[in-house]
């Protein structure tokens, strides 16, 4: 099959641009993804439709649909066409939900393996994901904010050593000379490297670890950023720089840890061996997986005792580790509670937008919009002047920034006129990640040691959706699974499309405010300052209730 690229420019396919912008967004995320071919986006098995039957049908039924009709899916299969109205969402999916003690690792595999079911990951098969750049502001954030806590406000001349190189991990290296930061990424598959390389995320390559440690060590003594690529795994590496008697300033890990099946290389196995395993013995592959992360994690608590800032980056490898015998894996902080919950509190998180008509000077006048109109902004002014110098394109030309209750309003609104106005060659489709305020709950990752042990309670991440549906957003979607697929997450994702009509202004005004202000009030509920100053300060409608119980 020929590789399937978004459409560009301002030819419609479909009846409309809102059913346009959903199918380019379909396009977008398998341009960017990890191995189209099996229709994968990235994190080894998050897909964007069920299979090639199940695509080819989403894209004819898109190209159809009318303006008051909504497209419904199921774990990437189109199920059917529903009459609504014009103010409905077009399409609503869900993905991966299996039900309370049925959701297992065994279940979900047994499940994708006749066919009923695939893991959509959060932006892969809602169709949300722009590449590597998606995550690339929240791991930037993450090194900021690691730097103010433990290192005077820089990394000049900090080594940062992590791993994977993927659709996800792929952002570190950037991420960490955007901070100034000396970042070696150790990935056991070349053409991941190769891949960071090509497209700037990477500065250099070596599959020897004595050449990867000396560059590491000039640039430390050079006081200058570096990013370094070694081929290698995790599980052999992080043990030998630990015996060598160097401690890193940063450890963390966002390899394919999850999934301890199609996502982790076992140490030993080359990525073909483990394809190769995979078919002939998936339950030796899968402990052969679990003790390396073991070994991989319990060398990563040693460089914490020794004084290392060790991090979970949110891929499940504390929990995989623990169930491999490591049972003190979760002294290792998860970055969400560690370092990045005071925005979340104030639903400040991963907004996005994506360029339709795939040119770039769309994205150059949003950003000098939001240089000059968000100047008190400096969380997002301070990122836009850096995407601008140092984020390539990546498929339809997009933008992550994190904004939270009202600003990613404002900033909405504005592109909204800019359309209308011509100022914009097309309309722009406005995303962010699942991970957000009001929109995950994950006991391990987003909503890990809350105020009010409220972190299963997965209630608000459902409420975000239906509010969606209310609040007029174009695409809807829940995903469930996380951490071999299990049950541990629950998240939503919404899409909204500004085509410049003044229908769309209310959409999104609607839309965008209600969902952060559920982000705003699902941290106000569990107790946190930060959202009760927020409420006070932008009139959030709290309805005031007596203690909850103890």
């Amino acid at each position: 099959m020929d590789r399937i690229v978004a459409a560009r420019g301002a030819e419609l396919r479909c009846k409309g641009w809102r059913q346009e912008a959903l199918l380019r967004m379909l396009e977008n995320v398998l341009e960017n993804g990890e191995n189209p071919k099996e229709l994968t986006v990235y994190a080894a098995l998050a897909k964007a439709a069920r299979n090639w039957g199940s695509y080819h049908a989403i894209v004819e039924t898109l190209r159809n649909l009318e303006e008051n009709e909504t497209l419904v899916i199921q774990s990437g299969k189109p199920i059917g066409i529903m009459r609504t109205h014009k103010f409905a969402p077009l399409v609503l999916m869900a993905n991966c939900n299996i039900v309370g003690k049925w959701a297992t690792s065994d279940n979900f595999y047994k499940y994708q393996e006749q066919g009923l079911i695939i893991w959509g990951g959060l932006t892969a098969a809602a169709w949300q994901y722009i590449g590597s750049q998606g995550v690339i502001q929240g791991t930037y954030e993450i090194f900021q904010s690691i730097a103010r806590m433990h290192f005077g406000g820089d990394l000049t001349g900090k080594f940062i050593l992590t791993a994977g190189l993927g659709g996800m991990g792929g952002a570190q290296p950037l991420a960490g000379v955007m901070a100034n930061g000396i970042i070696l990424c150790v990935e056991v598959n070349e053409a991941r490297i190769d891949k960071r390389i090509e497209v700037g995320y990477l500065q250099k390559k070596t599959a020897n670890l004595d050449e990867a440690l000396a560059w590491v060590k000039e640039a430390a003594d050079d006081r200058r950023s570096l990013s370094v690529g070694l081929l290698g795994n995790a599980a052999d590496v992080y043990p030998e720089i630990l015996r060598r008697g160097i401690v890193p300033d940063v450890v963390t890990d966002q390899t394919s840890a999850h999934d301890l099946v199609y996502g982790y290389i076992p140490s030993g196995y080359s990525p073909e061996e483990a394809a190769d395993m995979r078919k002939r013995d998936p339950r030796k592959l899968q402990d052969d997986a679990g003790a390396s992360i073991a070994r991989e994690v319990g060398a990563m608590l040693e460089f914490q005792r020794q004084g290392a800032v060790v991090f979970d980056n949110g891929n499940n490898i504390r929990t995989q580790a623990s169930q491999y015998g490591v049972p003190d894996a979760f002294e290792i902080v998860v970055f969400t509670e560690g370092f990045l919950r005071p925005l979340f509190a104030k639903a400040i998180g991963p907004f996005r937008w994506v360029a339709l008509s795939g040119n770039p000077r769309d994205i150059e006048t949003i950003d000098d919009y939001i240089l000059e109109e968000f100047k008190d902004n400096e969380i997002a002014t301070n990122w836009i002047r850096l995407a601008k110098q140092y984020v390539p394109v990546e498929g339809l030309p997009a933008r992550i920034g994190w904004f939270g209750h009202g600003d990613r309003t404002k900033l909405a609104l504005a592109v909204n006129e800019m359309v209308r106005s011509g100022k914009l060659s097309g309309p722009v489709a406005f995303s962010r990640d699942h991970l957000d305020a009001g929109a995950m709950a994950h006991p391990n990752i987003m909503t890990e040691n809350m105020k009010d042990g409220s972190d299963a309670i997965s209630d608000w991440p459902l409420l975000n959706a239906m509010l969606s549906c209310s609040s007029m957003a174009d695409l809807v979607a829940i995903h469930s699974g996380g951490g071999g697929y299990s049950g541990y997450m629950t998240s939503a994702g919404i899409t909204i499309v500004a085509d410049g009509s003044a229908e769309t202004d209310i959409r999104l005004q609607t839309a965008l405010d209600n969902d952060t202000s559920i982000g705003v009030l699902r941290y106000a509920d569990a107790g946190y300052e930060e959202s009760f100053e927020e409420i006070r300060d932008k009139g959030i409608r709290r309805i005031e209730t007596e203690q909850k119980q103890r």
